[in-house]
């Protein structure tokens, strides 16, 4: 226990190890305690959020669920580029190739820039209408359309907050990126009841002020990330010659992101089709959906942690010719993963009741809430396992193989599965919980079979 301990401590701290060589153990808890905690943070931003929203109103907490079912193309960017930049980041840190993971960094970050510009302006002017065609109500949108529009504009942070902690990650930094959201959260967490509820000097902005203090605190993030690579404080080291364009860098990085974006994209866009069902059944129903989703996600980023925490090991070690330590990593990770995430799972289906009552008291709310947040986090073993197995693909190179999964799991089989039985079959929204659950189990059977086979051990770089 005292070794354990020991190894927290030098976890959080930030460790020099290298991670190719001695126990995976060891390996994974220094990598995966800072991954956990920097998870768990960045979900707190998101649970923030809706604690200071739900004083304001239903219709507010609601149109935040619609909003951030539309924002799942930004996550999507983020978490897509992110997982090229971990792959081919690990790669070359685990091939002793500095130089060469500072060049992939830069490239990723431009890509990232180029692309929330896009996103950022498109979003902005077309804020009203993505609201109406995700079925939000007249009065969502007058009293929320500037958290959309705000959020829409700042996606910038929330894209290089993601990116920049990804290549921190792939680079075996992951101390650094915990530290960066630590201090992100702090400001978010002052400043969201100071805008929102128009506390001293401030104007009341009531859930627009949300989106602006969310921004701020993502914003000051990425400054400390960009003076970190820049400053040579971390593993990776961009310097100017770094940020010129190389097309052969850039392609690498774009052609595993892509596919890692349309990975991500089935994934978290099947959360649009899941809200829309939901949507059918009122404000009640989807503002009881977003907050248990909100708690939902909390729990499931510090899976994220452990499961990114096996992809950079896998790809670091698949650099460094050990495709056998690779494997080892993700077993372990998996076995370590189902035991946390499940005993988060035992406590949310005990007392969903007690958690859900945090954050609202309506009566017509809270029920809707503790439905979801009991059956979806009944599957969490599961996911807890396909989790894993799906990261340790991407760390390897592999991205194809998650991208088909998720499409059949999400895609083909969860959102028609919700919609036959929350409508056809009159469950109401709790056959959508019911068919997200279900998906849970179906990923981590379809990946683990896969896994198995040992494919991913062939990618190249």
């Amino acid at each position: 226990m005292k070794r354990y301990w020991s190894l927290v401590r030098e976890a959080v701290r930030g460790s020099d190890r290298d991670y190719t060589a001695g126990p995976v153990g060891s390996a994974l808890v220094l990598l995966s305690v800072p991954m956990v905690l920097e998870m768990a943070m960045e979900s707190l931003f998101a649970v923030v959020d809706v604690f200071f929203v739900s004083r304001v109103s239903a219709d507010a907490v609601a149109t935040i669920g619609v909003t951030e079912s539309m924002l799942t193309i930004v996550y999507t960017v983020a978490l897509g580029l992110g997982i090229g930049a971990t792959a081919v980041v690990a790669r070359r840190i685990g091939e002793k190739d500095d130089d060469g993971a500072a060049q992939a960094a830069a490239q990723a970050i431009a890509l990232g820039l180029i692309i929330s510009t896009v996103i950022g302006v498109a979003g902005w002017f077309n804020a009203e209408r993505l609201l109406r065609l995700m079925g939000a109500t007249p009065s969502m949108i007058e009293s929320s359309l500037g958290y959309a529009q705000v959020m829409f504009a700042g996606n910038a942070t929330v894209t290089l907050l993601f990116l920049n902690n990804a290549i921190f990650r792939g680079a075996g930094d992951p101390a650094i990126a915990m530290r960066v959201l630590g201090i992100g959260n702090a400001i978010n967490m002052v400043v969201d009841p100071i805008l929102i509820f128009g506390l001293g000097p401030f104007p009341e902005l009531g859930v627009t002020g949300a989106a602006i203090a969310t921004n701020t605190g993502r914003g000051i993030a990425v400054a400390i990330q960009f003076w970190t690579l820049a400053s040579g404080k971390s593993r990776i080291h961009i310097t100017r010659r770094h940020l010129e364009l190389v097309p052969a860098v850039m392609w690498n990085v774009c052609r595993l992101s892509g596919s890692g974006f349309l990975q991500i994209l089935i994934d978290t866009s099947s959360y649009i089709g899941l809200v829309r069902v939901i949507a059918t059944f009122g404000s009640d129903a989807l503002a009881g959906y977003t907050i248990a989703i909100r708690l939902v996600l909390f729990a499931i980023m510090p899976a994220w942690g452990l499961s990114n925490a096996a992809a950079t090991m896998v790809g670091q070690a698949l650099g460094a010719g050990k495709p056998d330590r690779a494997e080892q990593a993700v077993w372990t990770a998996a076995k370590y993963n189902a035991i946390v995430l499940g005993a988060v799972g035992a406590l949310f289906v005990v007392f969903a009741p007690q958690i859900v009552a945090i954050f609202t008291a309506d009566a017509a709310v809270a029920p809707n809430a503790v439905d979801c947040l009991r059956i979806v986090s009944a599957g969490f073993v599961f996911f807890a396992y396909g989790l894993v197995f799906t990261q340790s693909f991407n760390g390897a190179g592999d991205t194809w193989t998650p991208t088909w999964i998720n499409l059949g799991c999400f895609w083909a089989w969860q959102i028609p599965l919700a919609w036959l039985l929350a409508i056809k079959l009159g469950m109401g929204p709790r056959g959508v919980y019911i068919a997200m659950t279900v998906a849970f189990s179906t990923l981590a059977v379809v990946s683990g079979i896969i896994f198995r086979k040992g494919w991913w051990k062939a990618r190249t770089v």
